[in-house]
């Protein structure tokens, strides 16, 4: 069921975003826990060396870091980003159109010093994140999606933050689940059980998934994906 019906208006053009009451809403299981079949562990297949994985600046004028801040535990299967190496985003090299792309992350609390937390899920980023579509994973009202995007062809700056209803991230320290839904001109964004966003009017109708790294350590585990 939808309910909150919102529209944003998007410098451009007008785009359809519902924005979704958790309090309105049964808790749902994620699509990984509905269905377990049919995906793709991109960590497990990764292995140490993160095959299949590449990181690269969020700007052209950008220089990436020597020191890499990534590291990835088959052990355990977590991948780290320590978020001291700059800011830039792990992508995975398959271009994508219609998926489900489950992540499960947590922030190591900050003991000291700056405690903001800042990271993100990247979904249909065109290969030099000239087009971006993020989830946001930092701590506070609820994940949102915002990025830049083609709006009527034009690339546009978009923000849902203020149209998200559902307050579904937990703090730091606890694991979080975020999966984004893309197919065709829809994207959805689940989180812990809750829809905190539906976009019926995505223009980017392809583009990859990452992981962003943002000045605080995360820990990502589960990191899959279903192409449909």
């Amino acid at each position: 069921m939808r309910v909150g019906l919102r529209f944003a208006t998007i410098l451009a053009g007008i785009v359809l975003v519902f924005a979704v009451d958790a309090r309105a809403q049964e808790p749902s299981k994620s699509a990984l826990e509905a269905k377990p079949n049919g995906w793709t562990d991109l960590l497990k297949e990764a292995g140490p060396d993160l095959k299949n994985w590449t990181r690269a600046t969020l700007h052209a004028k950008d220089k990436l870091n020597a020191d890499n801040q990534w590291s990835f535990d088959p052990a355990t299967g977590v991948l780290i980003c320590a978020g001291d190496k700059g800011h830039e985003w792990l992508r995975y090299e398959k271009e994508l159109g219609d998926f489900i792309y489950h992540v499960e992350w947590r922030f190591i609390p900050v003991t000291s010093g700056k405690k903001g937390y800042n990271s993100g899920i990247y979904a249909r980023n065109s290969k030099d994140a000239s087009t971006w579509i993020q989830a946001q994973t930092g701590p506070g009202p609820g994940g949102w999606l915002f990025g830049e995007s083609p709006v009527n062809g034009k690339l546009t700056r978009f923000d849902f933050s203020k149209k998200t209803l559902a307050k579904t991230v937990k703090p730091p320290g606890e694991w979080n689940t975020f999966e984004v839904t893309c197919k065709g001109k829809d994207v959805r964004l689940w989180i812990n059980g809750f829809t905190t966003v539906e976009w019926t009017d995505c223009e980017a109708l392809k583009g990859y998934v990452g992981l962003e790294a943002e000045g605080y350590r995360v820990e990502f585990r589960k990191v899959m994906l279903k192409t449909l």
